[in-house]
C-alpha cells in the first residue's frame, strides 16, 4: 500500500510540473482566428488577451457585415486556443486517471 501511495505522489508531481510547463508555453502561444475569407482576423494568446485586430478596409464600407465578422474571427481564434489547450492539457495528464468531463487547470 505505501508503495503505491508513493507512486501516486510521483506521479501528482510530475503531472503538476508538466502542468506548470504547459502553462507557461500557453501564455507564450499566439493564435490567429480569422472569417470572411482573411477579411478579419483576430489574433489572441493562449489567455484570451487580444494581441491584434486586422480588418480589411472594403469591410468597413458595411458595419453589420463588419461587425459580423469581427465577432467569427474573435471566436474562431477562441476555439483554436481552446482546442490547443485542451490538447497540451491531455498531453500533461496522460497517465493520470481523471474523472470524465473534468477541465484542467481547475
Amino acid at each position: 500500500m505505501r508503495g503505491n501511495i508513493a507512486q501516486l505522489m510521483q506521479q501528482a508531481q510530475r503531472m503538476q510540473e508538466n502542468m506548470q510547463r504547459v502553462q507557461e508555453e500557453l501564455a507564450r502561444l499566439e493564435v490567429t482566428g480569422s472569417a470572411g475569407a482573411g477579411m478579419v482576423s483576430v489574433t489572441l494568446t493562449g489567455r484570451m488577451e487580444c494581441r491584434k485586430v486586422r480588418v480589411d478596409p472594403s469591410v468597413l464600407s458595411d458595419p453589420e457585415m463588419a461587425e459580423d465578422l469581427i465577432a467569427a474571427a474573435f471566436n474562431d481564434a477562441v476555439n483554436k486556443v481552446n482546442a490547443e489547450s485542451q490538447a497540451k492539457m491531455a498531453a500533461a495528464t496522460a497517465g493520470m486517471p481523471l474523472p470524465p468531463g473534468m477541465k484542467m487547470p481547475f
